[in-house]
């Protein structure tokens, strides 16, 4: 390819650029090198965790990790098929984000289980998350490590679930709770508002349970616009979200821009074809859900 830039420091952008975008515009978001990523980690949590900034034996307050840290190599890349593969170790609660902001927007991905657990997570479900919109400081979470945002909830048996994130709410498509009872999420159902500022909690289970079977790959394909989003696994839509946004100081304010975090939440987890494409409308095909 001939480039026409004047100067070889943007030939050489150009290339680089180019290399990350397919011909159909989805833009490639993973590397070896987790170029397009920046790391937090917080702590590794024990036991009976209980949301306090941790402490030592002297009572003295434990600063987390921090930023672009990547204590015992937790977040990682090898080959597999001449594509490279993000390893998850699980062991230090934080996150991989993404340098960029993206407002309208769907990303896929493909994800599989690895075998290890760590505490506090040895006697529990596999766990990690996708969190969009994500806005901020990290370490806002009852856990530490995250940003406020909205979570596509990546674990063993809930592939989908809803969590908000700090201080976020958004409507979802579910039937009402009653009791102790969690929203459970249908997509003919009215919108119900969770979160912060809600008189819902922010958790909400998905419509099925659509995830491989265990060592195999999922496909999880996230689509936001406009504030709303739908959550996808293996091209089911399990969850209908909307009207994004964080609650402070008693109120409301849109949230539908933001970074994209993958969770590191005590279990081994793998990741691989993480790609993006901007969208300029919502097909029509996920349109319906909202209408």
């Amino acid at each position: 390819m001939k480039c026409i830039i004047p100067g070889v420091m943007s030939c050489l952008l150009l290339l680089i650029s180019a290399s990350f975008v397919s011909k159909d515009d989805w833009q490639i978001l993973l590397d070896k090198n987790l170029s397009r990523w920046e790391i937090y980690q917080s702590y590794r949590h024990a036991l009976n965790y209980n949301g306090d900034v941790p402490k030592n034996e002297k009572g003295e307050i434990i600063p987390p990790i921090g930023y672009n840290k990547n204590e015992s190599n937790v977040f990682s890349t090898y080959e597999e098929n001449g594509k490279p593969v993000l390893r998850v170790s699980g062991e230090i609660y934080g996150c991989l984000y993404t340098k960029e902001e993206y407002e309208n927007f769907h990303l896929r991905l493909k994800v599989k289980w690895g075998s290890i657990k760590w505490d506090p997570r040895k006697q529990k479900l596999k766990d990690s998350g996708i969190c969009y919109f994500s806005t901020g400081k990290c370490g806002v979470d009852f856990w530490r490590a995250w940003m406020l945002s909205q979570e596509f909830q990546i674990m063993e048996g809930h592939m989908g679930d809803y969590w908000n994130i700090s201080n976020s709410a958004i409507d979802v498509r579910a039937y009402l709770p009653e009791g102790s009872m969690n929203a459970v999420a249908d997509n003919h159902q009215p919108f119900l508002s969770m979160g912060t500022g809600s008189a819902l909690e922010g958790f909400c289970l998905r419509t099925v349970d659509n995830a491989s079977p265990e060592g195999e790959w999922t496909d999880i394909d996230l689509i936001c616009f406009k504030g709303n989003s739908l959550h996808i696994v293996n091209g089911k839509v399990v969850m209908v979200l909307a009207n994004s946004r964080y609650h402070e100081n008693g109120k409301d304010f849109p949230m539908s821009r933001g970074k994209i975090q993958i969770q590191s939440e005590g279990a081994e987890v793998f990741y691989k074809d993480i790609q993006i494409k901007n969208l300029d409308s919502l097909p029509e095909e996920y349109a319906v859900y909202y209408k």
